[in-house]
């Protein structure tokens, strides 16, 4: 797979766009909010008050957190000057994501966005900037403060080893690691990770500022065993459905033992040692969260209504779909789209039927040394 242009969230705002279906990305963006906005004030005060405080959105996608984020960071560092009577500076709010992202979606709601600040004294100014993170993307030391949300997890590539190993079907049966997954497969998915968290960090370690900060949320685990099944049920249900398609004669084996997800979830500790042997960031603060689909329902939560399960097993499908829909449509086709995802929202009701409506986030916070 070609991920640059495979890896997007379905665009535009129709039903099953990842703009109306990224509500679980929302109630992460909330959970870190505190976090994110002291680590911006912290910045800001860093920089000695500059008349331009630069602020970079990593991942950004085309979802209605795209603009929420540089909003509320806008927010808090504009109330932080009216405390010490001071005039805000003016913002240079930088959103970046892959070439094929949907762009266009974010920049149709600036006219809102602008109208909804025009009361404040400051100044926004909003590029956008296309490529990966995982290589430079801003000049030198030219960043103040660094915010990237549900966009880490995702490898710059399937592991090496899975792609041009001697053995191509490593991983028979399943998309990601699985407690059926043979060690080797469980390396070279934490190796690929490794390389590409570290190029992540140096990277971001030359374009930002001494003093500035940075706040990471991703998928996390909670186990030191990334097989759990708590920690990666939404590829396993996946993985089940595929094969049950292939009982059918409706996808070929060859294929499902030989897709594997560009994905991986760390663990707390392996972040840290990570970051401390790279060595460019200081940890300000790091936790482990989980947020809940019960958190992205609409109805009354004081009365438990008997279709819960449901609805949450329909609210992740349709997530995930707008996530992955464009990189299954290439590599298995658009005609097993509909089935496939109808057979995951059955497997996640009962999956949630026993099982809470999580999943895993950590979040970590980071000074420039």
């Amino acid at each position: 797979m070609d991920l640059p242009k495979v890896l997007r969230m379905k665009s535009g705002v129709d039903e099953s766009s990842y703009f109306n279906n990224s509500k679980i990305q929302g109630v992460i963006i909330q959970e870190t909010k505190i976090i994110r906005q002291d680590a911006a004030v912290e910045a800001y005060l860093c920089a000695a008050s500059p008349d331009t405080m630069t602020i970079a959105d990593l991942g950004c996608s085309s979802g209605p957190t795209a603009l929420l984020v540089v909003s509320e960071l806008i927010e808090a560092i504009e109330d932080k000057c009216i405390q010490l009577q001071r005039q805000p500076p003016e913002f240079n709010l930088l959103l970046n994501d892959l070439y094929s992202n949907d762009f266009n979606t974010v920049f149709r709601s600036l006219p809102d966005f602008y109208w909804k600040k025009s009361g404040n004294n400051g100044q926004f100014f909003i590029s956008g900037v296309p490529g990966s993170f995982y290589g430079r993307l801003f000049p030198s030391k030219s960043l103040h403060f660094v915010h990237s949300s549900s966009s880490l997890h995702w490898l710059s590539e399937v592991p090496e080893e899975l792609q041009y190993g001697p053995a191509p079907y490593l991983n028979k049966g399943k998309v990601y690691i699985s407690k059926s997954s043979p060690s080797c497969v469980l390396d070279a998915y934490l190796k690929q990770f490794q390389r590409d968290f570290r190029l992540f960090l140096k990277c971001r370690g030359e374009e930002i500022v001494s003093g500035g900060h940075m706040v990471l949320t991703l998928m996390g685990r909670k186990s030191s065993d990334p097989t759990v099944l708590e920690d990666c049920y939404y590829w396993e249900l996946l993985a089940d459905a595929l094969n049950a398609m292939e009982s059918e004669g409706l996808v070929e084996e060859e294929k499902i033992d030989s897709f594997n997800a560009p994905y991986y979830s760390p663990s707390l500790e392996e972040l840290k040692q990570l970051i401390e042997g790279e060595g460019s960031f200081s940890i300000r603060s790091s936790e482990r969260f989980e947020a809940g689909w019960d958190a992205v329902d609409d109805d009354d939560h004081e009365t438990i209504c008997a279709n819960e399960r449901l609805r949450y097993a329909q609210g992740m499908a349709k997530g995930v779909r707008a996530v992955l829909e464009s990189m299954v449509k290439s590599y298995f086709g658009e005609g097993i789209l509909d089935d496939l995802f109808s057979r995951y929202s059955k497997l996640l009701e009962n999956y949630y039927s026993v099982n809470n409506a999580v999943v895993t986030n950590v979040v970590i916070a980071l000074v420039r040394k």
